[in-house]
């Protein structure tokens, strides 16, 4: 009998399947074996993350409940369930946040590194303390008289300060509020030796008679708010993107108030007063006795003094073909290249632009650009292109979430350089990684193609494991050329041949993968990297996949709707989440019954990357090549160290080792770069291979 796929119990809620991705960096910050600054930093991801849930995903929910919407997805759950699931959730967690930090903070005293507010540092320390305050904090903080005359002032979105009640000196029957804004510019912990950390909301409580004179306190609590930051454009009515991007960028400072953090030091009186004009909802208000900005503690984990307290770093190596002084053209001229970011270097997809860009014989250059960093090395490469007199054209997404300011800027340098900008597709963003190079060989036009599942940003490069996939293909580079024609022109069409473009090719593809390996019943295999899943025809797809005998692994870091281990539904399903050293963010695909096997993407299997973006989907053809996916794909099923198992009650359980049989999937890829990286004449075994073969048979 076919199985109710309506049934709402057979998906998990979207909203608590991000909190449980959250918690798992928590749980790394828990984490007693790793030295005490990599924890701290999970802390500030964890903070940093849980900035932007709530500034989108939360915002978003609100604005639907206050719209008397009840759309839900397949889980059923109405905006107002998820809201009330989120905040329970976080308050619970709180408690967990908070003892983590000051356990860290505990430890970091053993090394000589000291969090404390100012009244506990010594005399000599506040005499430096109020030096600093005079010459640095003073003519940039803001007091702000709040009465009749003088209104709640407007606070940017994840602005920080103190709320102040001050009695009059003169008469001591007058009492009044106030507020004291700390600006950005400022840092979150002042340093005294590099390694005494005092908060500067405790230097400006102990200062604010300097900024209200004639008056004392009374009592004050730190604060911190966030606010709606989701951008909405209307498209259709935008004569000028960039003008209406720029004017929603100052919109997103001004966004409804979703959230207040409070330090415990915050009664009722000092609550009642802020939120009579802040207007929070109760629920969406946190006290907390550490400090509101987990995100600055990325200001000590910055600390170089202390490297011992920090993982060891990793340096990305150049292996085989790219460790010669032969052309990257000459290489690609003679085979494909795929990379494995960060083990294997970047460099090779940034010089390929930098020689591009300096090459008489190139005649175009053709990029999209999502995330490309501040001070990007590929961007100057093509406004220097531009410069020359190429034909540089670049799809700058401006609409990539809290990356937008940073993509305005390089648009504009483009397009004074000469290059053609394209902002955007009506209706879509655009999310694929690919680089285009035409040049003139022997008086005919070769082209050279680069598609990542990461973003062209090299400093991302080194934290992020994405694939990078270089060909001189013509099968390919024709299809990248139709892909940027679709970009630059009209096309209600837009269809490619050896290539899959969304939003109309990659999700039926992936149904038609996944339907033929459940014809193959048991002797079916898939497994599928990415960051999220949510599609609910896809998980339908699984689910039936699964009933077949089809086995299935998925490696998923972030959102996962599907619910493993069901009973006669996806007995077959094990999904795993790795966190660890490197953030996960390749995505790659594994069916074993399909020509080719294997397939890398910009997409998860999402709908809004399915159907509301520009995405690509690569088949990988090459033996040797295909192969290195599929041994990272075992390499990673088989992880009992970063890994958590998520159950079919929605919950995340840490993978169990045995003692002596210890698989790290970050370490082994690193141990095995290295040992290729010192090996390059001989014959290196592949560890990877040997450490992983729980799917497969060897041939």
């Amino acid at each position: 009998m076919p199985n109710n796929y309506k049934d709402p119990a057979l998906y998990i809620n979207r909203e608590l399947s991000w909190l449980q991705f959250n918690t798992r960096v928590l749980r790394q910050a828990q984490d007693e074996s790793l030295p005490l600054f990599e924890r701290l930093k999970f802390l500030a991801i964890y903070g940093t993350n849980l900035d932007e849930f709530y500034m989108i995903r939360v915002a978003g929910l609100k604005k639907l409940f206050s719209a008397g919407v009840n759309v839900s997805g397949a889980d059923r759950f109405t905006p107002l369930h998820q809201l009330r699931g989120i905040r329970e959730y976080l308050h619970k967690e709180q408690e967990e946040v908070e003892y983590c930090l000051q356990g860290i903070m505990k430890e970091l005293e053993k090394e000589g590194i000291f969090f404390k507010p100012y009244k506990e540092a010594t005399p000599e320390q506040r005499k430096y303390l109020d030096k600093y305050f005079h010459e640095n904090i003073y003519p940039v903080v803001i007091p702000i008289a709040i009465d009749a005359t003088h209104p709640f002032p407007h606070l940017n979105n994840l602005g920080f300060g103190q709320i102040v009640k001050l009695r009059d000196k003169d008469d001591a029957t007058i009492e009044r509020y106030g507020l004291i804004r700390i600006p950005r510019v400022l840092p979150r912990f002042v340093e005294i030796d590099n390694r005494i950390y005092i908060p500067i909301g405790s230097i400006v409580a102990e200062h604010i008679q300097d900024l209200f004179p004639g008056y004392e306190l009374i009592k004050f609590a730190a604060f911190r708010v966030t606010r709606n930051a989701d951008i909405a454009i209307e498209e259709e009515e935008a004569d000028d993107f960039m003008e209406i991007l720029e004017e929603g960028l100052k919109l997103r400072k001004k966004g409804e108030l979703v959230r207040l953090e409070l330090s415990v030091h915050a009664d009722d009186d000092l609550l009642n007063f802020f939120n009579r004009h802040a207007n929070v909802y109760k629920d969406d208000i946190y006290r907390f006795q550490t400090y509101l900005n987990l995100g600055s503690l990325w200001q000590v984990v910055g600390n170089k003094d202390f490297a011992h307290l920090t993982t060891p770093s990793f340096k990305p190596r150049n292996l085989p073909p790219l460790d010669t002084d032969e052309s990257l053209y000459a290489t690609l001229d003679k085979q494909d290249l795929l990379l494995y970011h960060p083990f294997e270097s970047f460099e090779p997809v940034v010089r390929l632009i930098q020689i591009a860009a300096k090459d008489p014989e190139v005649v175009s250059i053709r990029m999209t650009l999502y995330r490309s960093g501040s001070k990007s090395p590929i961007v100057q490469s093509l406004i220097n292109a531009a410069e020359s007199g190429k034909q540089v054209t670049v799809m700058v997404e401006l609409r990539a979430r809290f990356d937008e300011e940073n993509n305005l800027h390089w648009a504009k340098a483009l397009e004074n350089s000469g290059a053609h900008v394209i902002y955007g597709i009506a209706g879509f963003k655009v999310h694929a990684k690919a680089a285009l190079i035409t040049r003139r060989v022997d008086g005919k036009l070769k082209q050279y193609a680069h598609i990542g599942t990461g973003n062209y940003n090299p400093s991302t490069a080194t934290i992020y494991t994405d694939i990078s996939y270089m060909t001189s293909n013509d099968t390919i580079t024709h299809d990248m050329t139709r892909f940027f024609h679709f970009l630059t022109g009209f096309s209600k069409k837009g269809k490619l041949h050896e290539l899959y473009m969304a939003p109309t090719q990659i999700k039926p593809k992936v149904l038609s993968l996944i339907q033929n390996e459940t014809r193959m019943g048991s002797e079916g295999v898939i497994i599928a990297k990415m960051n999220a899943l949510v599609d609910e025809d896809i998980i339908k797809a699984l689910y039936k996949a699964s009933q077949a005998g089809v086995k299935i692994e998925l490696i998923i870091r972030g959102i996962c709707c599907l619910r493993p281990g069901v009973p006669g539904v996806s007995e077959n399903i094990r999904v795993i989440s790795l966190i660890g050293k490197y953030l996960e963010h390749a995505r790659i695909y594994y069916f074993k019954h399909s020509t080719p096997q294997t397939y890398i993407s910009s997409a998860d299997w999402m709908p809004r990357n399915l159907l509301r973006r520009i995405e690509l989907l690569t088949p990988i053809q090459g033996e040797e090549i295909s192969n290195k996916l599929i041994q990272i794909l075992q390499l990673q099923t088989s992880d009992n160290i970063l890994a958590y198992e998520l159950q079919n009650d929605g919950s995340y359980v840490k993978v169990k080792h045995e003692p002596g049989n210890l698989i790290d999937s970050h370490k082994i890829a690193e141990t095995h770069t290295n040992k290729v990286y010192n090996s390059v004449k001989k014959q290196t075994p592949n560890y990877v291979q040997q450490l992983t073969a729980r799917l497969f048979k060897e041939s």
